[in-house]
């Protein structure tokens, strides 16, 4: 009698659960959806370039500022599906500027050929956004022998804005978006073991990577001071993307709990926002999320990681950037 009691216990609990979930499913959506950038600001005559616009957040940036007017240049490891992604922007926005790019940010010659075609073909370069990334991924290296996350979420933007941030400076105003992540709050950046070949865990290493994304944006905005170029991170939200492919619970979850996550549409808010508010056009060195200042954990805030962590990204890829 006490199992059936217990039972029915349940599956009311779980009847009752159902039943606020739909009643209030509208309240719920409009909570998780999150911050809207609002700014109508035309993109008319600029360059617009997103590492990993083929789907997810990327894309509807790319469609978002397409819409604006700008010239979006989509830089994609999987050319046929960025092309893909570029017909659709292209279908959805009348007379949209989509051109796609081949760029493997896992090997670091990829990166430097494109940056050099780049170079050699596009004139001027207003909007750079970071926002391609891998997520808990079994343990693998790059082309150049680096920790998968931390080469591609991290030193693979970091050599890609290298090589363009002349051309970057020369556009100005100019602004740089790094796609990070809530996850940094538990990272922390391991230099004597910061390939994870002592010890991985792959959420651990993902952590760390976006630890990375912010330092990365913090340290480059105090360099990059008096230049006209800015750059901020952003937190995208919980987005529903296939970001979380290698991750067998994390599917789960999502696929549980759709309703409390954001769209990609609603994930790329605060790119986009961070790219064209204009009450940001001085803005740098910040965090966001929701199209608001976000806070930033105390090791994301470390001066001297930042510093040391910069130090040993150049010797890592073999360039000096003062």
């Amino acid at each position: 009698m006490l199992i059936i009691m217990m039972l029915a216990a349940v599956l009311g609990g779980v009847g009752l659960s159902a039943v606020l979930l739909i009643l209030f499913s509208t309240q719920i959506r409009k909570y998780a959806g999150g911050g809207i950038c609002r700014s109508k600001a035309r993109l008319d005559g600029k360059t617009v370039l997103i590492t990993g616009a083929n789907t997810g957040i990327g894309k509807e940036t790319a469609l978002d500022l397409a819409g604006r007017g700008a010239r979006i240049i989509l830089a994609c490891r999987d050319v046929e599906k960025g092309e893909e992604a570029a017909t659709e922007i292209r279908t959805r926005v009348g007379g949209a500027k989509v051109e796609v790019r081949e760029l493997d940010l896992a090997d670091t010659c990829s990166i430097r050929a494109f940056a050099q075609k780049f170079l050699r073909e596009v004139n001027s370069l207003h909007i750079l956004i970071n926002n391609a990334g891998v997520m808990m991924c079994p343990y693998t290296k790059t082309a150049d022998g680096f920790e998968m996350h931390l080469g591609v979420n991290h030193l693979g933007h970091l050599l890609l804005t290298y090589l363009l941030i002349g051309l970057l400076k020369r556009s100005a105003p100019a602004r740089i978006v790094v796609v990070s992540s809530l996850a940094h709050n538990f990272g922390w950046i391991r230099f004597h073991d910061l390939m994870s070949q002592g010890s991985y865990h792959s959420g651990l290493a993902y952590c760390q990577s976006k630890l990375a994304n912010v330092l990365f944006a913090r340290e480059l905005a105090h360099r990059l001071k008096g230049s006209n170029v800015t750059v901020n991170s952003v937190h995208p939200g919980t987005v529903c993307t296939d970001l979380v492919r290698h991750s067998t619970i994390m599917s789960l979850v999502f696929t549980f709990f759709t309703m409390f996550l954001k769209t990609p549409r609603e994930g790329a808010q605060t790119s986009i926002y961070c790219a064209v508010a204009e009450e940001l056009d001085t803005v740098s060195g910040k965090h966001f999320s929701d199209c608001s200042p976000a806070f930033v954990a105390p090791q994301g805030r470390n001066e001297v990681t930042g510093q040391k962590l910069w130090d040993i990204s150049c010797e890592l890829l073999g360039i000096e950037w003062d």
